[in-house]
Order: structure tokens, then C-alpha cells, then sequence
């Protein structure tokens, strides 16, 4: 089990970083949508707590969506103002605010469903505009490394502590924005606000194929075994994004940037 938290997570991650160099920027982007970083980790809590824990925290994940929605939105607003680490803070307490929130909300099906597509639809309305383009800029070796270990690390944190914090918060927290901490950072730290407020606005299309993942694991859980819910979630995942990406591409103008890595 140890060596699937510490290889699962990072493996995902090394595919999807580097298919633009493999496949092209096309296939990069589709990929990075998917639910690279909460999938595998809800696969190991249904390994270690049984599919019930696992349908519970799938719930909790896509009502997440909210809260990865707040910490865009308040590191977008704030990165325009101010310096990165006043940014930081600001995106992670309204993450960390959302979360105790949805921590007290029923984890039904239709709930969990409308308020994740609540956030898509208010945040994405609230962000602050950009005309810069977020194209998926040169992966350096440190920035793959640092991947991998943010996959890694909250891989453990969310597999340890998930017995003594229960189904609710190892759902919010698989979402935890690791990546995306990392990729607001590091794009303000090089291209400034801006090029922050784009990225931000392009991760919008990775949602739906989230929220099709958790959706399908919730009803998928209690009633089949875990691999063929996971295999069926995982198809479903794919064909959403894949429609998102043939719809959004009828509408460029609101495709930001080319790939991006989801902080799920």
C-alpha cells in the first residue's frame, strides 16, 4: 500500500506533464484535465476504508469544486495587487473557509452536483479578466520534481489522516490545491498577474470531467465492485473532456491556455 501512495499520484502526474512532449500539446491538453491527482487517491481510500467511505468522500470531492473555485478566485483578485505570498494566503484561507463549510453540508448526489456547478458558473463570472495568453510554457526538470512531490506528499497526508478525519474532509482535501499553489506561484513569480488570472480562467474546462469522475464513483461505489466503478468513472471522465474540449474549441475566445495541470 505505502509504495501505491508514493508511486500512484507521481506516476499520473509524470504521464500527463510530459504528453506535450510526447504526444504534442493537443493530447497534453486533453489530459490535463482529468482527475490525475483525486482519482488514485480515492482509489486508495476505497482500498483502505471500503466503498461506502469511498462514494462518501467522491461526494465531498465534487462539491470541492467550490472551494478550488475560491481559491482561484480570491488568488486572482489579490495576485493583482499584491506580491505572491499575500496571494497565497488569501487563496488558501478562502479554500480553507469553503472547506469547513461543505465540511457541515448534506453529501447528497443533486446537492454535491449543484454546487459544484454553482461555483463553475459564479466563479468564472467573478474572476477578473485577462487578455494575456497562458500558454503551456517549457517544464523544467524542478518544476516536474515539484509536481511529483506535491502529488506524493498530499497523497500521504490525505491516506494517513483519513481514518481519524472520516469520508468528509479525505474528500475535500484530495482536491486540496497543491498543484494549483504551485502553478499560481510560479506563473506569477515568472509572467506576472495577468498571465495568473488566464490560467486560472482556463482550468474551467478540467471541471465538468472532474465532476463527471466523482458523480460516477458516488453511485458507481455502493453497488459495483471497485474496479469496474473506477473504469466506468475514468471513461466517463475522458468522454466529458473530450466533448468540453470539442465544445470550447468552437468558441476560442474563452480557451485561455493550452494545458494545465488540475489541483485534483
Amino acid at each position: 500500500m505505502l509504495a501505491l501512495k508514493l508511486t500512484l499520484v507521481p506516476l499520473f502526474l509524470l504521464i500527463v506533464s510530459m504528453s506535450g512532449k510526447w504526444w504534442g500539446p493537443a493530447v497534453a491538453g486533453w489530459l490535463a484535465g482529468l482527475p490525475v491527482v483525486a482519482g488514485p487517491i480515492l482509489f486508495l481510500l476505497v482500498l483502505a476504508h471500503g466503498p461506502a467511505f469511498g462514494a462518501h468522500a467522491a461526494l465531498l470531492s465534487l462539491s470541492a469544486i467550490l472551494a478550488s473555485e475560491a481559491f482561484n478566485f480570491a488568488y486572482a483578485w489579490t495576485c493583482r495587487v499584491r506580491p505572491w505570498p499575500v496571494a497565497l494566503a488569501a487563496g488558501l484561507g478562502a479554500w480553507l473557509i469553503s472547506a469547513f463549510g461543505l465540511s457541515y453540508l448534506p453529501a447528497t448526489p443533486a446537492w454535491s452536483a449543484f454546487v459544484a456547478l454553482a461555483a463553475v458558473c459564479l466563479g468564472q463570472s467573478c474572476l477578473p479578466r485577462s487578455t494575456a495568453v497562458a500558454a503551456g510554457a517549457p517544464l523544467t526538470r524542478t518544476d516536474l520534481i515539484a509536481r511529483m512531490a506535491a502529488g506524493a506528499t498530499l497523497t500521504i497526508v490525505v491516506t494517513s489522516i483519513s481514518g481519524r478525519a472520516g469520508a468528509s474532509w479525505s474528500g475535500l482535501l484530495a482536491v486540496f490545491p497543491l498543484l494549483g499553489t504551485i502553478l499560481c506561484v510560479s506563473s506569477q513569480r515568472a509572467h506576472g498577474a495577468a498571465f495568473v488570472v488566464s490560467l486560472v480562467r482556463g482550468m474551467v474546462l478540467g471541471r465538468f470531467s472532474f465532476a463527471s469522475f466523482c458523480l460516477a464513483l458516488a453511485f458507481a461505489l455502493p453497488v459495483q465492485p471497485a474496479w469496474a466503478a473506477f473504469a466506468e468513472a475514468a471513461a466517463l471522465a475522458m468522454l466529458t473532456q473530450w466533448l468540453t474540449k470539442h465544445l470550447a474549441m468552437r468558441n476560442p475566445e474563452e480557451i485561455t491556455q493550452e494545458s494545465t495541470v488540475e489541483a485534483d
